[in-house]
């Protein structure tokens, strides 16, 4: 048991590595296309010097290289039903990928997005339609996160990629739900967001025809990854899922991508990730803190 929490400690190390090596923009930009154009997307809140800090962080050294555009409450009404009085800090950079490059989430200041993770970013971004690209997300202020997605959707709709209204709704409503079962269930973030992926991942395999085949995906998943929920919840995942299924959204397709990022930190890592003699050396390492870890997995 202590010894499959700590590699589940280190595959998130390894997967975090992976992603700031994927991070950057594919060197292979075809004239006149917009594949590896930088596009930054600020919170309309933000002071000046928020602003600017903002630009820091995402490293955004010469404006004038960059498109750069401002999302509001009312955008957030527009794109997601959301409250057009929401204030807006969370700003975000994207720089779209050549087709099969996968998406790549980076929360640059984990400590100021306080509910959604790396990957429930990409499980609702996926649900809206946005593939292939490199998002960072940063907000100078502790915020919830949620409201960056509007931010997003803004950014590919100034550049005329036009997204689903209702497919970005129910994104919006994905990470609501995650959110809610991590906060009201004491679900770790990254447990929420497996369970999340697996779902879509079973819907493409199976292509449920019925509200109760959805259903019996959402508890076969909770099963295999031994989450226990109240009825309420599970409910809430199901009507969720059959939104999904009511929309035809291409789970295939969503599936490579959920898939991506697995596939390659086990052709980057696979031959350690084997070595049952590695393992023990990390658990040894880990023996003494291992405290420290465990609630990360309960």
């Amino acid at each position: 048991m202590m010894k499959q929490c700590i590699k589940r400690v280190i595959m998130s190390f390894l997967v975090v590595g992976l992603i700031i090596g994927m991070s950057q923009p594919a060197l292979a930009v075809q004239e006149g296309s917009n594949v590896g154009e930088t596009i930054v997307i600020y919170g309309d809140t933000l002071s000046a010097d928020q602003k600017e800090q903002t630009r820091r962080l995402l490293e955004v050294t010469n404006p004038d290289e960059v498109k750069e555009y401002t999302v509001n409450g009312q955008d957030i009404a527009h794109y997601i039903g959301g409250d057009p009085n929401s204030n807006m800090y969370s700003s975000a950079k994207i720089v779209r990928q050549e087709e099969g490059q996968g998406l790549t989430i980076n929360i640059v200041t984990p400590e100021n997005i306080t509910e959604v993770t790396n990957e429930m970013y990409a499980n609702a971004l996926l649900t809206a339609g946005v593939e292939d690209a490199t998002v960072d997300v940063a907000s100078p202020v502790q915020v919830t996160g949620t409201s960056a997605l509007s931010g997003i959707y803004k950014a590919y709709d100034e550049e005329g990629v036009e997204l689903d209204k209702e497919r970005m709704e129910l994104a919006s409503e994905e990470l609501d739900v995650a959110t809610e079962l991590s906060d009201k269930e004491g679900m770790d973030e990254n447990k929420v967001s497996e369970l999340l992926a697996e779902i879509k991942k079973e819907i493409a395999d199976q292509n449920p025809a019925t509200k109760e085949d959805v259903e019996r995906i959402v508890k076969e998943q909770l099963d295999k990854l031994e989450i226990s929920l109240s009825e309420e919840d599970r409910q809430l995942l199901t009507n969720l899922f059959e939104k999904m299924r009511d929309l035809n959204i291409d789970f295939d397709k969503v599936k490579n991508q959920l898939n991506d990022i697995a596939a390659k930190v086990k052709e980057e890592f696979g031959d350690i990730l084997e070595d049952e003699s590695f393992w023990q050396k990390v658990e040894d390492f880990f023996v003494g803190i291992i405290n420290f870890f465990k609630n990360l997995f309960t």
